[in-house]
This record gives structure tokens, C-alpha cells and sequence, in this order.
């Protein structure tokens, strides 16, 4: 009687957990889905407009030497789509995502600054600032601008740690002794 209790305690423990980590892979796979699609939309809205993103880019004075600043305005877009198909598909998730926090993170950075700057130079407080950052939605708030990169970006850090093997063409570029995908 006794082993039979204990028995049904340690099933309910391992279905519980079995539960519970088919439930983070389904997130861990919408997330990958949602990432990429992200990605995917705003690289095209950009490279099909590329003069309208050429001039935006222009707007951050980051860059002086026209050669770099059209280089940027031309490759830029095409990666992030390259990287948001790479994510869809679940094509080396842990690079991917390595590569969207190298690019959201100064970027992030970079739309705070001119919010700070536009926002002292009008007298505005932060959160009244909108204008258009070239992230490829058009004239945004500032505010929901930065809590949607910093949800990519806990998004894409989550991933890197690990998640989002299922439905993988390919989780690791690199093989490995034990299965990754």
C-alpha cells in the first residue's frame, strides 16, 4: 500500500514536469516564431523603402562617411529578414539570437539618446516623445518603442539560453556528440 501511494506521488511529479516543459517549449517555439516574424516584417519595410530608411539613419549622425551610411542603409534590412527567416525556421536559434541582442541592444540604446535629446530640446517629458526611429513602424511613442525592444530582447536572451530546440530545422550549426534538434 505504502509503495503504491509513493508510486502515484512520483507519476504525478514527472507528469506535472513533463507538463510543464512541453508547456515552455510551446512558448519557447511561439517566441522563435514571434521573433522572426518580427524581424522579418520590419527588414522589409525597411529595404523596400530604402531611401525613406537611408534618411532616417542619417538622422542619428552616427555615421558621417556617405559610403558607410548607404552600406548600412542597404545591408541592414536584408540581415534582419535573413536573421528573422533563420528564427522561423529554426536555423542555429542560439547564434540567431546572439546576433539579434548584438543588433537590438545599440539600437535600443541609440533610439533612447535621440528620444532624451528631442525630449529636452522641446521641453517634453520622455514618454510624450514620438518619431519615427527607422525600426520600421513609422512615427511611434518612445516608451512603448523601448518596452517592445526590451521584450525582444528578454526574448531572444531567453532563446539563447536554450529554448526553442523544437520544430528546429536546425537548433546548432555545430555538431555535437548528443542530438540538438
Amino acid at each position: 500500500m505504502k509503495n503504491s501511494i509513493q508510486l502515484e506521488a512520483v507519476s504525478e511529479v514527472k507528469t506535472d514536469s513533463i507538463g510543464k516543459a512541453a508547456s515552455l517549449d510551446l512558448v519557447a517555439v511561439l517566441a522563435r516564431w514571434f521573433v522572426g516574424g518580427v524581424f522579418v516584417y520590419m527588414g522589409l519595410v525597411k529595404a523596400l523603402e530604402p531611401k525613406e530608411f537611408l534618411e532616417l539613419v542619417h538622422q542619428y549622425d552616427i555615421v558621417r562617411t556617405p559610403l558607410i551610411l548607404n552600406s548600412i542603409a542597404a545591408a541592414l534590412p536584408w540581415f534582419e529578414v535573413f536573421c528573422g527567416l533563420l528564427m522561423l525556421a529554426g536555423v542555429a536559434v542560439r547564434g540567431t539570437a546572439l546576433m539579434l541582442l548584438v543588433m537590438l541592444a545599440p539600437f535600443t540604446v541609440i533610439v533612447l539618446r535621440r528620444a532624451l535629446a528631442v525630449a529636452a530640446s522641446q521641453a517634453l517629458p520622455l514618454c510624450a516623445v514620438e518619431f519615427d526611429c527607422g525600426c520600421g513602424t513609422g512615427v511611434t511613442g518612445i516608451c512603448p518603442k523601448l518596452v517592445e525592444n526590451c521584450f525582444l530582447m528578454f526574448l531572444s536572451a531567453w532563446l539563447l539560453l536554450g529554448r526553442g530546440r523544437q520544430l528546429c530545422l536546425r537548433f546548432s550549426l555545430l555538431a555535437s556528440s548528443r542530438s540538438a534538434a
